[in-house]
């Protein structure tokens, strides 16, 4: 069983999970599967994974079949688990938990993809809408307080299996960098009486150097203090703070963005391994100073022993520089 540790100096959790010992290791520094490699994510290796929580289907096809667009399964190897009892306990100084909670995979498309940008809009649409689904789905569970959606594609950026997947993984805690956001945002709330988020938005469409795509309801701009080289943030400009609320109409518009997002950056920076995270507010109550968003974070430097030892990142890129060649990439549509 794995279980939770806080660090009792800065206040951070961490997963012990013994269990993901036995996970895959696909770590080479490159990201093509050698020729006739299995891939259990392939329509019709249903049998090879674990059963489906929720599946968009084609109609009249059964679960755990063929026959499904996106699909979301619980994860091989979990870093927590839903099927424990939630015990908070010391150890000395030290205060530790037991690892509930839930850690799924979602499976993009049934057929070989590596690359989330090559797929189709409606594709996107629907993963972004099982995204929220789930969500949904997870904050019914009193134990869980927050769901964190991530995606890793390559090798360099963690991925395990090259099929386009990303991942969901729901706490019974807030993560301290989605809670060091929750706690800037609403000392600036307090201090000035409006989101943070919001005003970033009115900067970055004011002086227009930072900006990559401007859509009626979102802004995508490497931000001011971008930490990595081309980070990329995706915001909507109607303030929400919990992301499972979002409405049809917003992942329409949605989809097409992230699209052209990664599509620009496939073909400016030749198809970088890259993270990407999209933070929300923990379950609960709409929060007036905070807005979920999508953060992006091509591969194209480690991190080293300067940044570890003082969490000061440096960055070889100007945010302004990232964002003009992001920009100036021309993609078909």
């Amino acid at each position: 069983m794995s279980e939770l540790r806080k660090d009792p100096i800065v206040g951070r959790w961490v997963i012990i999970a013994p269990e993901r010992i036995s996970r895959p290791q696909n770590l080479r520094a490159v990201d093509e599967v050698p020729p006739g490699a299995y891939d259990p994510f392939l329509e019709g290796n249903e049998d090879a994974t674990t059963p489906e929580i929720i599946a968009y289907r084609h109609h009249g096809t059964n679960p755990n079949g063929p026959g499904w667009r996106v699909r979301v399964i619980p994860n091989r190897f979990p870093a927590l688990g839903v099927n424990h009892p939630l015990e908070r306990r010391g150890d000395g100084m030290y205060d530790k938990m037991t690892g509930v909670g839930a850690h799924e995979v979602i499976v993009e498309c049934p057929h070989f993809e590596t690359n989330m940008a090559r797929l189709s809009v409606e594709n996107i649409r629907e993963i972004l809408w099982i995204y929220r689904d789930r969500l949904v789905d997870l904050k019914r569970d009193q134990r869980l307080v927050h769901g964190l959606i991530f995606k890793n594609k390559g090798a360099r950026a963690g991925a395990t299996l090259p099929h386009s997947h990303s991942q969901l993984i729901v706490n019974p805690i807030v993560p301290i960098a989605v809670q060091e956001e929750l706690d800037g945002s609403e000392a600036y709330f307090r201090y000035r009486g409006r989101c943070i988020y919001s005003d970033m938005i009115q900067q970055e469409l004011a002086t227009d150097k930072r900006v990559v795509i401007d859509t009626p309801d979102f802004l995508v701009f490497c931000p001011f203090a971008s930490r990595f080289p081309f980070e990329t943030w995706i915001v909507p400009k109607a303030q929400s703070s919990h992301y499972e609320n979002v409405t049809k109409h917003a992942i329409e518009e949605l989809g097409v963005v992230l699209k052209q997002t990664l599509m620009k950056m496939e073909a400016c920076l030749d198809d970088p391994p890259y993270n990407f995270v999209l933070h929300t507010a923990p379950f609960g109550p709409e929060l007036p100073h905070y807005a979920w968003h999508i953060e992006i974070f091509p591969r194209l430097s480690g991190v080293a022993g300067f940044e570890w030892g003082s969490g000061f990142y440096i960055n070889a890129v100007p945010p302004e520089e990232a964002a003009k060649s992001l920009r100036e990439t021309s993609i078909d549509p």
